[in-house]
C-alpha cells in the first residue's frame, strides 16, 4: 500500500486507478471525491471487475480508507493507494467535489 497526497490522484487517475469511497452512503452523499465510486468499508472485497487496475481508497480523513487499502492487499490487490488526509484534506485544499444525482421524483 502506497499513502499520496491529494495533488497525486490526478497521476493514477490518468494510469487508469479506480477511486473507491469506503464512507458510508450519507457521507459519500455529502461531497465525494469526482469519479469515486461509493462502497462502503463494510462491504469492501476485492472487487474482481477492479483487480487489474490500480485503486484509490478514500475515506473521510484517512483512517477508514488505510483499514480498506490493507484489506485490498491482503485480498491479493495488486495496486492499493491510501489518500492521505481523505476528503476533508481534499476539501481543504480546495479540490472540488461530486454530489450524488437525486431524483426528487423518489424523495415521496
Amino acid at each position: 500500500m502506497q499513502d499520496i497526497f491529494p495533488n497525486e490522484v490526478g497521476q493514477w487517475q490518468r494510469r487508469g486507478a479506480k477511486i473507491i469511497d469506503v464512507r458510508e452512503p450519507a457521507e459519500y452523499a455529502g461531497g465525494h471525491l469526482p469519479g469515486a465510486v461509493n462502497v462502503p468499508l463494510a462491504d469492501l472485497t476485492l472487487i474482481p471487475e477492479w483487480s487489474a487496475s490500480p485503486v484509490v481508497v478514500v475515506c473521510a480523513s484517512g483512517g477508514r480508507s488505510a483499514r480498506a487499502a490493507a484489506l485490498l492487499e491482503e485480498a491479493g490487490h495488486p495496486e492499493v493507494a491510501n489518500l492521505l488526509g481523505g476528503t476533508f484534506g481534499w476539501m481543504e485544499e480546495g479540490r472540488s467535489v461530486e454530489f450524488p444525482e437525486v431524483d426528487v421524483h423518489d424523495q415521496h
